[in-house]
């Protein structure tokens, strides 16, 4: 995102900026934009400590990004060559050192405040962000954007930061590969002697063609986004294909502004219509359902709207609207928006990590705002313009007003004179002991993450059969087993790891595969059949069914796919999203059902309640519904508890790595479970609908512990380790054999 103004048309020529306010030359730089700036970062900010929505700020400055960086590329090329290596390297220049300087804070908090076995996934993301792929790390695991909460990663937001650094350079690669076409093509007599090419001109060629190629390129992404809004908007929205015109659209404007010329009447409701719209856009369109979907036309046109009613004319001559952002402090708040908005969301994360909450109220959100205000002022002052001023000579006096300034701010007046010059010899010509600082932090950040990378993957791995006598798991509850002393297993390290079968073989259909997979299991050449349908909750149950399979001889087929429970629903949801493809597999399965007619199908009949307990939706009994006129009979499982406390999820592991013991980090039984089933009345209402409910194999009467006889119950929130559902095989086995009477 160009959150920061370091692609601003002048920056190469800070040193010769008007004050904000001050008359300048029509073209020149423009205070309102970095004021724009400002009043997008103060929305984000606001939006995500206190509102859990997304404000639009990010696709403001996505179309700033496109603007500024295009803009300086087109400059360059009409003076020269584009300098394809400089513009990286100055790019990265600005860009790197302040996110180094938060990862390595984020890393160094993830030690001290996160247990260990959150510290694998904070690498991955470290990684991701250093080398700007962020964004696709987290489209792969549909990470819910607008959960502000601790189980959310510190660094999610960065997945923006990936997709603008992924833009620049293929704006940089398109304008150079299209500026050095011309030039050849400049050699070519015939071609430079045509009368459209004498008539614009080389600049002119240059500016037409990228406009077509970058127009070309708006259509399809804007269709490829919008299309993915109604199929995959999990992925769709860390998507770079499909945030691409946002950015495009602002090199578009970078393009053709220049020549548009509006009465001033048009360009005052321009500028009013366009902030107005900027500072509702969050509560109007719900982005992260919609988003960059055409719902981000409002805020890519009010956007617009401002560059254009602000488009070459004097400050004085602009409409009052631009005037107002081109004021001192909010040009100032633009000026550090990047490093506001890289220290904002962890600190957030943080805080309510420490405080178990899941929102910050009125009063902690402005400790958090201030924080991140006083860490943004420190990283802008001494990491990035010493940086990005390195390859030109400042004074003295500017340096020691930077110096004073912020050594005021810290500690006051007397102190700050005091505190004045070790700053300015830190912010000294080149910005040395900066650039070796950051660094040789970064070195150090990258050893660490890998490290941690490569530490995870050693010890994470699926637990074999385990000893009954010491591991007897689900027995010490159903048959009152003696429990020796053991360490837990899987240990937290190997949890992740210890999942169902079908994920492990690759035989359950992941969040963007619309198709079928079917896999079987038990005693595959048994003829009697059990067919497991719905999501990773009907999964889980797998390592137990393979045990009774192979012992009472009968199959076990998987239909099986994330997110998704089998549904007649015409517009299924998952994290609040739509989900098209559940419902396009789920009425595929149902069919397949009906034709393949297995013995019976085993899927969940409950889901825990928003409200505490569990429930049985609509949804489900409508499934139960289309089953039953296919004439198929059901065995309706109760799902098992999951982890959360106040709303929020948690993971077994990080409570136990934390220090909690198995007690501590379960929940009551009474929060989990519902004092009935809730599926009974329903399923009285289909006679071949089967109930079981296994839970007292998990949950203990008054609490659900997360280890039981040496095993732990969960992998993560709440999905059971292969080795606990093993243990439950005798006890499923004896509430489907009544039902069965295979045995």
């Amino acid at each position: 995102m160009s959150i920061s103004s370091t692609d601003h048309p002048t920056a190469p020529d800070r040193d010769r900026q008007p004050v904000p306010g001050a008359p300048v030359r029509p073209g020149s730089y423009r205070h309102d934009l970095d004021g724009l700036r400002g009043v997008a970062i103060a929305l984000v900010v606001a939006f995500h400590i206190w509102a859990g929505r997304v404000s639009g700020g990010v696709d403001v400055f996505l179309v700033l990004s496109g603007f500024f960086f295009t803009g300086m590329l087109v400059r360059r090329a009409d003076t020269g060559s584009v300098g394809v290596l400089r513009t990286v390297r100055r790019t990265l220049r600005r860009l790197l050192p302040a996110m180094v300087v938060v990862l390595a804070a984020v890393v160094v908090a993830a030690v001290v405040l996160l247990p260990h076995t959150r510290w694998s996934d904070i690498a991955g993301q470290t990684l991701a962000s250093l080398f700007y792929y962020q964004n696709w790390y987290l489209a792969t695991s549909w990470s819910d954007y607008l959960a502000a909460d601790p189980s959310v990663s510190p660094l999610q937001h960065l997945w923006s930061m990936s997709v603008q650094g992924q833009m620049y350079l293929a704006l940089l690669l398109v304008v150079a590969l299209v500026a050095t076409g011309l030039r050849l093509a400049y050699t070519w007599k015939r071609a430079a002697a045509h009368p459209i090419v004498r008539r614009l001109g080389r600049d002119g060629m240059l500016r037409v063609t990228l406009a077509v190629v970058f127009a070309i390129a708006v259509v399809i992404s804007f269709s490829y986004a919008a299309e993915g809004v109604s199929t995959q908007q999990g992925w769709n929205y860390y998507d770079t294909f499909a945030r691409a015109w946002e950015p495009l659209a602002g090199a578009l404007l970078a393009l053709c502004a220049p020549l548009i010329r509006l009465p001033t009447p048009a360009r005052e409701a321009l500028a009013w219509m366009g902030i107005a719209v900027i500072a509702c856009c969050g509560w109007v369109v719900n982005g992260v359902l919609v988003f960059p979907g055409p719902a981000a036309l409002i805020p890519v046109l009010a956007t617009a709207a401002l560059i254009l009613a602000g488009a070459g004319r004097d400050t004085a001559d602009q409409p009052v609207v631009n005037r107002l952002l081109a004021t001192g402090p909010i040009v100032q708040l633009g000026g550090f928006a990047y490093a506001l908005y890289l220290w904002h969301w962890p600190i957030l994360i943080f805080y309510l990590g420490e405080q178990h909450q899941r929102r910050a109220g009125a009063l902690d959100g402005l400790v958090i705002i201030v924080v991140s205000l006083l860490l943004a002022y420190v990283t802008h002052h001494l990491v990035e313009e010493p940086l990005r001023e390195r390859s030109k000579p400042a004074t003295v006096p500017q340096r020691g007003r930077v110096a004073t300034g912020l050594s005021r701010l810290l500690v006051g007046r007397l102190a700050g004179r005091a505190l004045a010059v070790p700053v300015r010899l830190l912010a000294g010509r080149g910005g040395l002991l900066t650039g070796i600082a950051v660094t040789t932090v970064g070195v150090l950040l990258l050893g660490s993450t890998v490290a941690w990378q490569w530490n995870n993957g050693a010890k994470a791995h699926a637990v074999g059969q385990l000893d009954p006598a010491k591991y007897p798991g689900a027995a010490a509850l159903t048959d009152h087993a003696l429990v020796p002393r053991a360490p837990m297993r899987p240990t937290t390290e190997e949890a992740p790891a210890d999942i169902a079968y079908p994920t492990r073989d690759g035989c359950i259909s992941d969040f963007d595969t619309r198709a079928v997979i079917t896999c079987t299991y038990g005693d595959q050449n048994a003829h009697r059949t059990i067919a497991v349908v719905g999501n990773s909750h009907a999964e889980h149950w797998i390592p137990a069914l393979q045990l009774l399979g192979e012992q009472y001889r009968f199959r076990v087929v998987v239909y099986l796919k994330m997110g998704c429970p089998l549904t007649v629903a015409e517009e299924p949801m998952y994290k609040g999203q739509q989900n098209p493809d559940c419902r396009d597999w789920s009425g595929e399965v149902i069919d397949r059902l009906g034709i393949e007619r297995p013995d019976y199908v085993f899927t969940t009949a409950t889901r825990p309640s928003d409200n505490g307990g569990d429930e049985t939706p609509q949804d489900y009994i409508d499934v139960w519904s289309a089953l039953s006129d296919r004439g198929l009979e059901v065995i309706g499982i109760r799902d098992t508890p999951w982890l959360r406390r106040n709303g929020i999820r948690y993971r077994a592991i990080d409570c136990l790595a934390s220090g909690g013991d198995r007690v501590s980090c379960g929940l009551k039984r009474s929060e989990a479970l519902s004092p009935l089933n809730p599926a009974e009345d329903p399923a009285s209402a289909f006679p071949n609908m089967h109930l079981i409910d296994p839970n007292d194999a998990v949950c203990e009467p008054v609490v659900c512990a997360v280890v039981e006889g040496n095993i732990l119950v969960y992998h993560d929130e709440h999905h059971l380790t292969a080795s606990y559902a093993r243990s439950l095989a005798p006890e499923l086995g004896r509430e489907l054999r009544p039902i069965l009477g295979w045995w």
